[in-house]
């Protein structure tokens, strides 16, 4: 088991679980007259029982274990008539850090293509090896995101299986007519990501989230210099990454998670460290540029 074998500060349960997400899902639709809602409640409902009542990975997780994530699906286009729904989703996980209460994001992001159809009372099937339906298409396209993401952040590319499962997914989902599968519809939606997280040509973004997390922030609570100059040493890495491969999404998905945190993180650095920080953030990160600038002031 993935926490169990790398934190020895875990009390094991008797218990196990077989599910491996803790996700909660919540669906949003301003623009739909009330009285049309109540499929969606029963939809909301369906969407956290997929989730959470099957197992993405292939370990046997204790309770605690169980990733923590966030499904938040806006509809955007529906008649109230028709089984269509037109939707984006806002995905976001995270992951505990050793001996404190923080929970640190993992993954954030947006997806504008989360169209589906569904029927009320419909059955959510899904295949690894077919494409059924787009709804459960998605769902498990980033459960397997999810938990891969998270098991790279407590072994070196120990998400590989995971990425895997999801590519096998996408790629089921080429004939399909929804968007955001294939590679001429956009730079950044799913087929980007995944060739990203499968190319081994970005694996140093992915170790750099191992020891972005595991040298960095579950050290912090005993040498907070110590883990502080971990996540510092992780930048220069990124850095080159996006001198060879300037766009590349996995560096977007890296920071629209870590930008945040990263300022929480560096601000007690020396002025020096966090000068040099602002001065490679500004241009790794440019959409978060102004923020960044705290770093420079503040010395």
């Amino acid at each position: 088991m993935k926490y169990i074998l790398l934190f020895s500060f875990l009390v094991v349960s008797t218990a196990v679980y077989s599910q491996d997400l803790n996700a909660r899902v919540q669906i949003l639709a301003p623009q739909i007259p009330n009285s049309n809602k109540r499929i969606l409640d029963v939809l909301e409902v369906s969407i956290k029982d997929f989730l959470n009542g099957k197992r993405w990975s292939t370990d046997a997780l204790q309770a605690q274990e169980r990733i923590d994530c966030n499904f938040v699906i806006t509809i955007t286009e529906w008649d109230g008539s028709t089984s269509n729904f037109r939707a984006e989703a806002q995905i976001q996980s995270s992951r505990p850090i050793y001996n404190s209460s923080y929970n640190s994001t993992v993954l954030n992001l947006n997806d504008k293509n989360f169209g589906f159809s569904y029927s009320e009372g419909q059955a959510l099937d899904f295949s690894d090896q077919n494409y059924l339906s787009n709804l459960t298409s998605l769902l498990a396209f980033y459960a397997y995101i999810i938990t891969g993401m998270d098991y790279d952040t407590f072994s070196k590319l120990g998400g590989t299986p995971y990425f895997q499962k999801a590519l096998t997914v996408l790629n089921n989902a080429q004939n399909s007519p929804n968007t955001g599968w294939k590679a001429h519809e956009d730079l950044t939606n799913r087929f980007w990501l995944i060739e990203n997280l499968t190319n081994k040509q970005y694996n140093p973004i992915r170790e750099s989230m191992y020891e972005y997390h595991r040298d960095g922030l579950d050290v912090m609570a005993e040498n907070p210099s110590k883990g502080r100059k971990a996540i510092y040493g992780v930048l220069p890495q990124l850095q080159k990454i996006d001198r060879q491969k300037q766009g590349a999404v996995l560096n977007q998905v890296f920071f629209t998670a870590k930008s945040a945190e990263l300022i929480s993180l560096l601000s007690d650095a020396e002025p020096q460290e966090k000068l040099k920080a602002f001065t490679i953030l500004s241009v790794i990160d440019p959409a978060n540029s102004l923020k960044y600038e705290i770093l420079r002031r503040t010395r």
